[in-house]
């Protein structure tokens, strides 16, 4: 029985061989019908098999004719096996990869040489196979094609990953630690820094040099242009009636839908930035920063890179309270970015606008590098006060009252680079030289009653500064999200949103119960919105004929009250103690970053009472909270309020347990409330009971963990 079988494998081996040389012989000239389709398309399923078993059978070959081995007849007979067993199903799996490599999908070098090596496998292994008892087959030569055989395994098996996968498949995750880091937008070239990337993750795994599915490769400009079997992959500057655009936003069962199925797919960004790649004539040398600030290719294409370095200030940042103070409801004051000293300065009501408003600034004059007085009513006078802010960047004057005459005023501002004068009336001859300002590099000039030959003598006379004098821009696919200019999240009575937005015309609209804007019936942002309970605020640009920004939120709360002292019963630790108990009064909320100084951390139950000199009557009291599994802070196990008019004798208003965390959770700030009947108390104290074991998933199984906490909210 085992001699027949034997036979039978043998001759199965000289079949396939002989197969296998007709179908290199002929391929070129055969059509492969849709069933050995099918039979090919398995060849990636039945390849690891013979990978294995030729790999072991090469192992032993190679030590086969040690003096430990070559008189045991088991060792010699399960060889002999293996090696045919190997041969067999290399030849198999050959035949399988013949047939599959007659698909269009599979074209290039890298398919040629995979395809070659499969060969030479199956050869070597069949040469072995018949030859390995011959008089001249001695153990050099068996050490020899052992070697051979299992390096041809290996690189055949390499090149199959590439062609599968992509070329750098394999050493993709090495060349990551070595990558360059991302380009600078100003530096940036669109082809090659932002659509070029975009192709080599997603689509040349199957369209590159290698394997060039549907005769298309993705890996350079000229292969680009060339396009693919079915014909060019795209019609520069009509995105709309472009191959490649049909096929990424087909929906993704659809056959033709690219990337395939399975594979990583094209994220909307990506889509959006290869429609308007197109859109604007596929230029392969075109800088990004060549494109106007706000058209929407930049937009989106400066998310995927570096974005230009912070300035560094070199003056201290203003008094907080100071600033604060500045803000009202139709002037906001705020920080450039997080720890930066530098101000921005935007005025809203035009009704309310004075010189004594621009006055009210000299304070914070030295921070105050960006001052927006768009549409407001200032004269060439107020520029006298806008001339003292000395770190001036940036000046916005559109629609204003301002004239050339009046610009003369801030010629001393050495740090300026942007300067926007667009609607305002402009005359020539009393246009100021504005070219001894060393540092401006910027300046708008539309609608200003400025002639073109006018515009044309300023670049002339003035080479460092770009001039603009019209506003163009393609419709982008998706606005940017509003700014939001409302810093604080707490307040007691009522407070005001205000919002801003770069793109001129658009409109915001918002919601305050929770759910997403839409363009038609959600409010209409006009100046402000006054919220005067705790809501969570979402907005949202449009435009005709952009598509909707996605929503900025946050969350603003209300707290009645506000205690005129706070004791620790109970301490937090000395690593995140902040600036003690006022913490938890005074209306600045955190973030995620539970290190930076704006959270109580207790590792043990927390403990603190409250007082009022005059009673107050509360119905409410709120913990806002952190929850991290990963750095052991956990939702309380219980929280407890007592509250009374003498601080001995407090009695249980209320207790709750909260929610407890659970694994996988990820780190939020949440609240936790106590409700009770309208009570009239001196004196509260809160109890947040702390999780005393931390859960077997957790970062710190069974030891203790922390409760988190930086504002209580009294109503």
């Amino acid at each position: 029985m085992k001699i027949a079988a034997k036979r039978i494998a043998e001759n199965l081996l000289f079949a396939a061989d002989i197969f296998i040389l007709f179908l290199v012989l002929f391929e070129s000239k055969m059509t492969i019908p849709a069933w050995l389709q099918s039979v090919g398309r398995m060849h990636p399923m039945f390849v690891h098999f013979p990978i294995v078993i030729l790999l072991l059978a090469m192992g032993m070959e190679f030590f086969r004719f040690n003096s430990d081995y070559i008189k045991e007849s088991f060792y010699r007979h399960f060889t002999t096996a293996l090696l045919l067993v190997g041969a067999l199903a290399a030849a198999i799996t050959v035949i399988m990869g013949l047939l599959l490599s007659n698909e269009s999908a599979y074209t290039g070098s890298s398919v040629d040489w995979h395809k070659w090596m499969g060969i030479s496998i199956v050869s070597i292994a069949s040469l072995v196979y018949w030859n390995r008892n011959a008089e001249w087959y001695k153990a050099p030569i068996a050490k020899s094609v052992a070697v051979i055989a299992v390096i041809c395994v290996i690189v055949a098996g390499y090149l199959g990953a590439g062609i599968t996968h992509g070329e750098d498949f394999i050493s993709s995750p090495l060349l990551a630690l070595h990558a360059t880091e991302r380009v600078p937008v100003d530096k940036a070239v669109i082809y090659t820094d932002v659509v070029q990337p975009i192709f080599t993750r997603k689509c040349m795994s199957c369209h590159n040099s290698g394997k060039a599915k549907g005769g298309l490769i993705l890996d350079n400009p000229v292969d680009i242009l060339k396009g693919g079997k079915i014909g060019k992959l795209f019609i520069a500057g009509q995105a709309d009636s472009s191959l490649i655009i049909e096929r990424i936003f087909l929906p993704e069962e659809e056959k033709k839908h690219m990337p395939l199925t399975g594979r990583p797919q094209l994220t909307k960004d990506e889509m959006d930035i290869i429609y308007r790649w197109i859109q604007s004539g596929a230029d392969f040398k075109k800088k990004l920063i060549e494109l106007p600030e706000n058209d929407s290719l930049r937009l989106t294409a400066s998310k995927f890179l570096v974005p230009p370095e912070e300035e560094k200030y070199d003056f201290a940042a203003a008094d907080e309270k100071t600033v604060r103070a500045l803000s009202n409801n139709y002037r906001v004051v705020y920080s450039v970015a997080k720890e930066s000293p530098a101000l921005v300065v935007d005025f809203y009501n035009r009704n309310q606008f004075s010189s004594k408003s621009l006055a009210d600034l000299l304070p914070v004059k030295k921070q105050i590098v960006e001052l927006n007085l768009n549409r407001m009513p200032v004269e060439d006078g107020d520029l006298k006060v806008v001339s003292q802010f000395e770190n001036l960047r940036l000046l916005s004057l559109n629609f204003t009252h301002v004239t050339g005459s009046g610009l003369v005023q801030i010629l001393g501002l050495k740090y300026l680079k942007s300067l926007s004068l667009s609607g305002t009336k402009m005359d020539h001859s009393s246009f100021p030289a504005i070219g001894n300002i060393k540092s401006l590099r910027k300046v708008i000039l539309w609608n200003t009653g400025l002639k073109g030959e006018e515009i044309a003598q300023l670049r002339k006379a003035n080479k460092n500064i770009r001039f603009i004098e019209g506003f163009r821009q393609d419709a982008p696919m998706q606005l940017n999200p509003p700014i939001l200019l409302t810093t604080n999240s707490v307040f007691t009575d009522t407070i005001h949103v205000l919002l801003k937005h770069q793109i001129p015309g658009i409109q915001m609209r918002y919601t305050l119960d929770g759910t997403n804007p839409d363009s038609i019936h959600s409010p209409v942002f006009n100046n402000d919105v006054v919220i005067d309970k705790s809501t969570l605020f979402k907005a949202r640009a449009f435009k005709t004929t952009w598509l909707g920004s996605d929503s900025v939120e946050q969350h603003f709360y209300k707290s009645t009250y506000k205690p005129d002292s706070i004791l620790f019963i109970s301490f937090p630790d000395d690593s995140y103690k902040g600036d003690g108990a006022e913490m938890l009064s005074d209306h600045i909320t955190g973030d995620l970053n539970f290190g930076d100084g704006k959270w109580l951390g207790f590792q043990k139950d927390m403990e603190v009472l409250l007082q009022f000199l005059k009673p107050v009557k509360i119905h409410s009291v709120c913990l806002h909270m952190l929850k991290n599994s990963g750095s052991d802070i956990y939702p309380p196990q219980q929280v407890q309020v007592w509250g009374g008019g003498d601080k001995t004798h407090l009695r249980l208003l209320q207790m709750i347990k909260p929610v407890a965390a659970v694994k996988g959770d990820t780190p939020s700030i949440f609240l936790e409330e106590c409700k009770f009947p309208a009570t009239r108390i001196s004196y509260i104290k809160i109890i947040a009971v702390s999780v005393k074991k931390s859960p077997k998933w957790g970062n710190s199984p069974n030891k203790p963990g922390w409760v988190f906490t930086d504002e209580v909210l009294l109503n």
